[in-house]
C-alpha cells in the first residue's frame, strides 16, 4: 500500500523533466489563482517557491538550476528596467532621481545603524553592514510596470534610477567591509576601486552602444539580434563581477547603453519581454521563495525579533525617503506611493550583503552576521516582496486609470488609422516599421496593409506575391501586439486601387515606399505617388530607408513657411515626435521663425518627452548647409505641400532635384500633410504635377 512515507522518500524530485514541468505549472497556474484572489502575480510566484522549496514540502531542491536561472532573472529585471527607461526623462529628472537615491540610502543607513546598536546590541561594524541591507532594494515589482506600460512615468524613472544609486552605495559598503577583514583598505584601495568601476562603466556605456549599432546595421534577423542583446547583457554583468561589484549594475547599465536601439514597438523588444516574463523572471521569483523558511518564526524568538526589527526599519525608512522626495519636488501622493512600492523590495543586493557578512569570521571566531540575521533576512525578503508587489499594483492601476481619464479626446486622436501600401518586397520591413513608430499606441484602430494586383496576364503571379507581402507585414505587426487588416485587391491601376482602399478602410494616413527610378526620365516620386498626391487629401508619407530604423540617431525635419496653417499640422508633428520618442532620437526642425514658434509650442504642450531643437531656415535653394550635417545614420524628413494649399510655394517644385542632389544616399521621409477635405476646393491636375516631376527628373 502506497503511503506518504513512500512519497516523501521520493522527494525532492531530481529528474530534470519533472523539475521543469513543475516550474512551468507554477508559472502557468500561479497567476490564475492570484487573479481570483486579487493578489499580484509576483506574490504567487514567491509563495509557490516557499511551498515547494526545501523549507516547505521539499518537492524541489534549491539546486544549481535555480541558482543559475534565479541570477539570470534578476539580471533580466535590471536589464529591462534600463532598456525601457526614457533617457530624456532620466536626463530631465536626474536631480530628483539622484536625490531620492541618496535619501533612500542615507535614511535607512542612519536609522538602521542607531537601532542595530541600541536595540539589537550589535557591534558598529555589524550594524553598518546590516544597515546597508535596509538601504538597498530590488525592482521586484517592475514586471507590474511592464504590464501597465508605465515605464515612461516620472515616478517610475525616479525609482528605477535611484535603484542604481542605492545599490551602488550598498555594494561599496560591502567592498569596504570585506576589504577591512582582508586588511586591504588603504588609499590605493579607493583609487583602484574607482578606476575599475569607471573603466567598466565606460566600456558598457560607450563601447556597447557602438557594438550594438554596428551589429544591428548588418544583421536584421530577430533571433540573431535577440542572442546578441542577451550576450552583451551578461557580458556587462560579468565585467562588473570581475571588479567585485554586483552584476545587476552591469545589466542595468547595458540596458541603458542599448536603449535607443531597441524601440518599445519593435519585434526585438517584444521578444525580450516575452522570454523574460515567461521564463527568466518567474524562475527568479520562485528561487527567492525557495529561500524562505517559515519555521524560523517559531524556532527562535531572537530570530523573530531580529526579523521584526529589520522589516519595520526597511519599510518605514523607505517610506520616509519617498515622502521626503515627494515634498522636496512637489510630487503627487500617488507618485510617492509608486516610488515607495518600487523601492521597498529587498532581494538582490540584500542577499549579497547578508552572504558576505555571514561568511566573514571575526577575531573572536563568530560570524559578522549570525544565524538570526540570516533567518531575519529571508523573512525580510518575503515580506518586502509581497508588500512591494501589492503597493505597486495598487499605484500602477490608479496611475493608468488617471492617465486614461486625463487624456484629451480630440478629433485628430480618435480618427488615426494608418494604411500601408506594399509593392516592393524589399521595403516591407521598413514600411511596417515606420508605421509602427508613427502609430499612437493609445489608439485601438488596426494597421491596414494593402497590396494591389493588376488585372493583366501576370495577375496570378502578382497576386501570390501580394499575399506573401501581406502575410509578412501582418506577421511583423501582430508579433508586437498590433491588430491588422489586410486586403489584396484587384484594380486596373495601382493608384486607383489604393485610393479606393483608403476610402474603404477610412484611413487617415497612407505610407508608401519611394519610387525606385529605373530610367533618368522617370519622375522622382513615380507616377503612382503623383496620382495619389493629387487624388488623396489625407496625409501621405513617402519613405526610403538606407539604414535600419533602430540605428537612426537624429531626425532632420525641413518645414515650409506657413505649414502651421495646414489642417494636418498637428498630425505630422505628432507622427515625427512619436517616431523620435521610440528611437530615442533628437529632432531638429528647420523652418521660418514663426513656423518654428508654432512647432515649439505644440511640442512643449503635447510631446514633452521628445527632445528637439529649432533652427531658422528660409532658403530651400541652399540645402548644402543642412546636407553637411546629415550623417549616414540620420533621417531627413521633408514636409512639403500640395499645389494651391496654404504652405505651397513655387520653389517646392524644385524639391525632387534638391533631394536627389543632396540626400540621394540618406534615409528620406517626404510628408504631404493632411488637408481634411480642403483639397476639394482647389484640385490640382495630374498633368500639372506630372509635368513638374518630369521636368525635374
Amino acid at each position: 500500500m502506497f503511503t506518504f512515507a513512500d512519497l516523501s522518500s521520493q522527494l525532492p524530485i531530481e529528474t530534470p523533466t519533472w523539475i521543469f514541468f513543475i516550474v512551468l505549472a507554477i508559472i502557468l497556474f500561479a497567476p490564475i489563482v492570484m487573479n481570483k484572489l486579487r493578489i499580484p502575480h509576483i506574490v504567487g510566484m514567491v509563495l509557490a517557491g516557499a511551498l515547494i522549496g526545501p523549507h516547505g514540502f521539499n518537492v524541489l531542491a534549491a539546486d544549481s538550476s535555480f541558482e543559475l536561472f534565479g541570477k539570470v532573472g534578476l539580471y533580466y529585471i535590471m536589464f529591462l528596467a534600463g532598456l525601457e527607461m526614457n533617457l530624456h526623462n532620466l536626463q530631465r529628472n536626474r536631480v530628483p532621481t539622484v536625490t531620492h537615491g541618496i535619501l533612500a540610502f542615507v535614511i535607512p543607513m542612519g536609522i538602521g545603524f542607531v537601532v542595530n546598536i541600541w536595540l539589537l546590541g550589535y557591534t558598529p561594524l555589524t550594524s553598518v553592514l546590516l544597515a546597508s541591507m535596509y538601504a538597498s532594494h530590488t525592482l521586484m515589482a517592475y514586471p507590474i510596470i511592464m504590464r501597465y506600460r508605465l515605464a515612461q512615468e516620472r515616478s517610475v524613472t525616479i525609482a528605477v534610477g535611484a535603484t542604481v544609486v542605492t545599490d551602488t552605495l550598498t555594494l561599496l559598503v560591502l567592498a569596504v567591509v570585506g576589504g577591512m577583514f582582508r586588511e586591504e583598505i588603504s588609499g590605493m584601495f579607493w583609487v583602484l576601486l574607482a578606476v575599475k568601476f569607471a573603466l567598466v562603466s565606460t566600456v558598457i556605456l560607450f563601447i556597447f552602444p557602438r557594438l550594438a549599432r554596428l551589429f544591428f546595421y548588418h544583421y536584421e534577423d530577430g533571433i540573431t539580434q535577440f542572442i546578441f542583446v542577451l550576450g552583451i547583457t551578461f557580458l556587462g554583468a560579468g565585467l562588473m563581477e570581475l571588479i567585485d561589484m554586483e552584476g545587476l549594475l552591469g545589466a542595468f547599465l547595458t540596458g541603458l547603453a542599448v536603449n535607443r536601439y531597441v524601440p518599445n514597438t519593435s519585434l526585438l523588444m517584444k521578444h525580450l519581454e516575452f522570454v523574460g516574463n515567461a521564463l527568466f523572471i518567474p524562475y527568479f521569483l520562485i528561487s527567492v521563495g525557495m529561500m524562505v523558511d517559515i519555521r524560523l518564526l517559531v524556532a527562535s524568538t531572537s530570530t523573530l525579533m531580529v526579523a521584526a526589527v529589520m522589516i519595520v526599519i526597511a519599510l518605514s525608512s523607505k517610506w520616509i525617503a519617498s515622502l521626503a522626495t515627494q515634498k522636496i519636488f512637489g510630487m503627487k501622493s500617488l507618485e510617492r506611493e509608486m516610488i515607495f512600492g518600487l523601492s521597498n523590495a529587498q532581494a538582490g543586493a540584500t542577499l549579497a550583503a547578508v552572504l558576505v557578512g555571514y561568511n566573514l569570521i571575526t577575531p573572536s571566531g563568530e560570524r559578522l552576521l549570525n544565524d538570526d540575521v540570516l533567518g531575519g533576512t529571508i523573512l525580510l525578503i518575503l515580506v518586502t516582496c509581497i508588500f512591494s508587489s501589492i503597493t505597486t499594483e495598487h499605484a500602477a492601476a490608479r496611475i493608468a486609470l488617471s492617465a486614461a481619464n486625463d487624456r484629451p479626446s480630440t478629433d485628430d486622436d480618435s480618427k488615426q488609422k494608418i494604411m500601408v501600401a506594399l509593392s516592393n518586397p524589399g521595403s516591407v520591413h521598413s514600411l511596417v516599421g515606420l508605421s509602427l513608430l508613427e502609430r499612437d499606441a493609445r489608439q485601438s484602430a488596426p494597421l491596414a496593409f494593402v497590396a494591389v494586383t493588376l488585372d493583366d496576364k501576370d495577375s496570378e503571379r502578382s497576386r501570390a506575391d501580394g499575399d506573401r507581402k501581406l502575410g509578412e507585414a501582418a506577421g511583423i505587426a501582430s508579433s508586437v501586439g498590433v491588430q491588422v487588416e489586410t486586403q489584396n485587391r484587384w484594380a486596373v491601376n495601382v493608384a486607383s486601387g489604393l485610393m479606393h482602399a483608403m476610402k474603404e478602410f477610412r484611413a487617415t494616413e497612407l505610407v508608401i515606399g519611394l519610387h525606385q527610378r529605373q530610367h533618368l526620365t522617370d519622375a522622382y516620386y513615380g507616377k503612382v505617388a503623383q496620382t495619389l498626391i493629387t487624388g488623396i487629401d489625407r496625409q501621405i508619407s513617402i519613405f526610403r530607408s538606407t539604414t535600419p530604423l533602430n540605428t537612426l540617431r537624429r531626425i532632420h525635419v525641413l518645414v515650409p513657411s506657413k505649414a502651421q496653417f495646414e489642417a494636418g499640422f498637428a498630425r505630422w508633428v505628432g507622427c515625427l515626435a512619436r517616431m523620435a520618442g521610440q528611437l530615442e532620437s533628437r529632432i531638429t526642425f528647420y523652418a521660418h521663425p514663426r513656423t518654428l514658434g508654432c512647432i515649439a509650442q505644440l511640442m512643449d504642450e503635447c510631446h514633452r518627452n521628445c527632445p528637439y531643437t529649432c533652427k531658422e531656415f528660409t532658403d530651400w535653394n541652399h540645402l548644402a548647409s543642412i546636407a553637411s550635417q546629415v550623417a549616414p545614420d540620420h533621417l531627413v524628413a521633408v514636409v512639403t505641400a500640395r499645389r494651391s494649399t496654404l504652405s505651397y510655394k513655387p520653389r517646392l517644385d524644385t524639391l525632387p532635384d534638391l533631394l536627389e542632389r543632396y540626400f540621394s544616399s540618406r534615409s528620406l521621409l517626404i510628408v504631404y500633410p493632411d488637408q481634411l477635405g480642403s483639397a476639394e476646393t482647389a484640385s490640382p491636375t495630374f498633368t500639372a504635377t506630372s509635368s513638374v516631376g518630369a521636368k525635374n527628373s
